[in-house]
């Protein structure tokens, strides 16, 4: 295979660098990976040719001398808080491509409440949305919402530092049941004057719709459906199938336009939950990063990081092959935890709707080591490095807490 220029990866720590090394290594691009500590996963692939610890200080102050070492023509980052910090350098430090969201559209995707305002203006369908400000009378507004509401941070970036200040734990998503409990959960915050984003409860299924955005349009659409999270009630996808092309047409359509309003280039996730009964999609927010469950693109032959690394450095603009159909994911550590919370502590389940089916989850799980259609998130035959650090990094971590219980 022929090699291509260099690409710099951010932000080697997780199963989606991971995905975006593998992708490029198998498409001839040689990696550089710039990761937070020698035993960062996607630093054991095959496909990361060379490595380095990311510098103390804002990449503005390294990375142009990186590039320069490398000779790399391409930066790709995971992060939020590196998608910021790489928005605001020039998109091109000398023949450098950085493939990052620019500042103005990548601020209105991070902040949820920006992008249900511009999504319900189009014509998507949206929960009811409070932003609570100091102020106003908390009473009357938690008697006026639309019971069970879920709690999530408009902009977590702009918050953790004042969660951390204040000795506050930041959680994703939180699950209110009353106005009592809403009128506690905003008291808990009322030290630091900001507070999260309180949303009306939607039921249905997860959907991701991705999509690759070039001068206003998708050149690249795959979208997919979570079988499991984790946690059970809403959180990192653990176990997700591919969906036909054909299924939820309309739907993609509308989440292309809405990218278009919100001048997006690159790629982005799309998230829903649908109702099948009343083929209501509700949209929860645009994630405008490499998402969590990008192995699952990747192995339905949806490359969204080649995608981008083809067309900005190879200047190519042919259409990608079309993803393959009915292929599963498994992210096994957590999708374990969350075998484990549904048969051993499943009051410790918070959502009110989250329906109980122990032993078909049990079963599910040992027969989808079978499953022809199964891949997953970090174990790759072809690829065993990460894996293999990856188990020994939990037997370490095991044994440490052996030996200080």
């Amino acid at each position: 295979m022929s090699q291509h220029p260099v690409a710099i990866v951010i932000g080697m720590e997780n199963a989606i660098a991971l995905t975006i090394v593998r992708e490029l290594g198998a498409h001839g691009v040689p990696v550089h990976g710039v990761a937070r500590a020698p035993g960062s996963i996607a630093l054991a692939s095959r496909h990361c040719r060379d490595w380095s610890l990311r510098p103390q200080g804002d990449p503005a102050d390294w990375l142009p001398a990186l590039i320069a070492r490398t000779g790399a023509r391409a930066v790709l980052a995971i992060s939020e808080g590196d998608l910021l910090a790489l928005s605001a350098l020039p998109p091109r430090i000398g023949d450098c491509d950085i493939l990052v969201p620019r500042t103005e559209p990548l601020a209105n995707v991070i902040d949820k409440r920006r992008t249900l305002d511009i999504a319900q203006r189009i014509g998507l369908l949206v929960p009811q949305t409070w932003q609570p400000q100091a102020g106003e009378d908390f009473a009357a507004r938690a008697g006026a919402m639309h019971y069970p509401l879920v709690a999530k941070w408009a902009n977590p970036p702009q918050v953790m530092a004042d969660l951390e200040r204040a000795g506050l734990e930041w959680i994703k998503t939180g699950y209110i049941h009353t106005p009592r409990e809403l009128l506690a959960l905003l008291d808990r915050y009322a030290s630091i004057g900001r507070w999260p984003l309180i949303q009306q409860y939607c039921g249905g299924v997860g959907l991701g719709q991705m999509l690759f955005m070039a001068n206003g349009r998708a050149t690249l659409r795959f979208q997919h459906r979570r079988l499991h999270e984790w946690p059970p009630e809403g959180g990192v996808s653990t176990l997700c199938r591919a969906e036909p092309d054909r299924d939820h047409a309309a739907q993609m359509a509308l989440s292309e336009r809405l990218l278009r309003a919100l001048d997006w280039s690159g790629p982005a996730m799309v998230e829903y939950r649908h109702e099948p009964d009343t083929g209501r999609y509700w949209l929860m927010e645009v994630n405008g990063r490499f998402w969590g469950s990008l192995p699952l693109a990747h192995h339905s032959g949806a490359h969204f990081a080649w995608e981008a690394y083809r067309r900005a450095v190879l200047g190519q603009t042919d259409a990608p092959p079309r993803p393959r159909e009915g292929v599963r994911a498994r992210y096994m550590v957590p999708e374990t935890k969350r075998l484990a919370r549904v048969l051993m502590s499943p009051d410790r389940i918070s959502d009110p709707f989250f329906r109980l089916t122990p032993m078909a989850d049990f079963a599910a799980y040992v027969t989808g080591f079978l499953d022809p259609r199964g891949r997953y998130y970090v174990f790759a035959p072809s690829d065993p490095g990460p894996f293999l650090r990856d188990i020994g990094q939990m037997v370490r971590k095991a044994l440490r807490r052996n030996n200080r219980g």
